[in-house]
C-alpha cells in the first residue's frame, strides 16, 4: 500500500572486490581452464550487476559447448563479454566496399581513441557484425570511477565518436561518407549541449539553463521547455557547434 515504507535501499553496482566475489560463486559450478583468470574478468566488466555476471558465464558456458571444448578458455569469456554487452556475432561479411567502409571507420574510432591521453583505453574493434544491425564496433575498457567526469574526458569521448566520420572523409573523401556516424553524432550533440547547458564547460560561464526534467508533453511527444530568451538560444546552439568541430577538426 502507498506509504507503507518509509525507507529505501539502494544498491549500486558491485565495485571490483564485488564483481571478483560474485564470479568466484558464479564460477564454482564450473569447469574454467587454468589460463582464465578472475580477476582479469573483474577488472573487464565495470557496470555489471550481479545477474549480468551470472549471465556471463553461462554464456561463456554454452559456447564451450557448443565448441566442444571440456572447459571455458579465455576466447569464450571473451566472445560472452562481447555477446551480453553488444550482441550475438553474426556471419562475417563478404569482401566489399561496405565491409571496407565499415573497417575504415572502425579503425578511426581506435586510432583517435589510442591517441587521445584522456580517453578510455581500446579494448577490442571488431568488424564481425553483431544482433541488432551492428556492421562493427570499437569497445573502451571503461573506468572504475563513472559518473565523475573530467571536461578533458568529455571531450575526448567527443573526438572519439567523430573519430569514425572523420576517418571517411580522409579515406574515401566527403562525397563518400556514409549513415554509419548517425548514430555518433546524436551523442556527440547530447554531450556538447550538456556541456554548455548543464555542466557549466563553456564560454558562457556557470549557468544551468536547463536541467534533466525540463521536458513538457505535448501531444505525442516530449519537448524541451526553453527556460531563457531566443538570443541565449542562438549562443547555446554556436557553443555547442563550436565544441562540435574543434572535436572534430581534432579528430582529422
Amino acid at each position: 500500500r502507498a506509504g507503507r515504507f518509509d525507507r529505501q535501499i539502494m544498491v549500486d553496482y558491485p565495485s571490483y572486490s564485488g564483481r571478483l566475489e560474485i564470479l568466484k560463486v558464479h564460477a564454482r559450478n564450473k569447469r574454467i581452464d587454468d589460463s582464465v583468470d578472475i580477476e582479469t574478468i573483474a577488472r573487464r566488466t565495470p557496470g555489471f550487476a550481479g545477474a549480468d555476471l551470472a549471465n556471463l558465464l553461462n554464456e561463456a558456458a554454452i559456447l564451450t559447448a557448443r565448441r566442444q571444448k571440456e572447459a571455458i578458455t579465455e576466447l569464450e569469456i571473451t566472445d560472452a563479454i562481447d555477446r551480453v554487452t553488444i550482441g550475438m556475432s553474426m556471419k562475417p561479411m563478404l569482401d566489399s566496399v561496405k565491409k571496407r567502409l565499415i573497417a575504415y571507420h572502425e579503425v578511426g574510432h581506435s586510432i583517435v581513441r589510442t591517441l587521445l591521453k584522456d580517453a578510455d583505453p581500446l579494448d577490442k574493434v571488431t568488424i564481425i557484425p553483431r544482433s541488432g544491425g551492428v556492421g562493427g564496433f570499437s569497445a573502451s575498457l571503461p573506468s572504475e570511477e563513472m559518473g565523475l567526469e573530467s571536461r578533458a574526458a568529455i571531450l575526448a569521448l567527443i573526438t572519439v565518436l567523430l573519430g569514425g566520420r572523420a576517418a571517411e572523409e580522409v579515406v574515401f573523401g566527403d562525397d563518400e561518407i556514409t549513415t554509419g556516424a548517425s548514430g555518433d553524432i546524436e551523442r556527440v550533440a547530447k554531450l556538447a549541449r550538456l556541456m554548455v547547458t548543464q555542466l557549466g564547460m563553456s564560454s558562457l560561464g556557470l549557468v544551468a539553463l536547463e536541467s534533466q526534467n525540463n521536458e513538457v508533453f505535448l501531444g505525442r511527444d516530449f519537448i524541451p521547455r526553453s527556460e531563457y530568451s531566443e538570443k541565449v538560444s542562438s549562443l547555446i546552439d554556436e557553443q555547442v557547434r563550436n565544441i562540435v568541430n574543434q572535436c572534430h577538426a581534432n579528430a582529422k
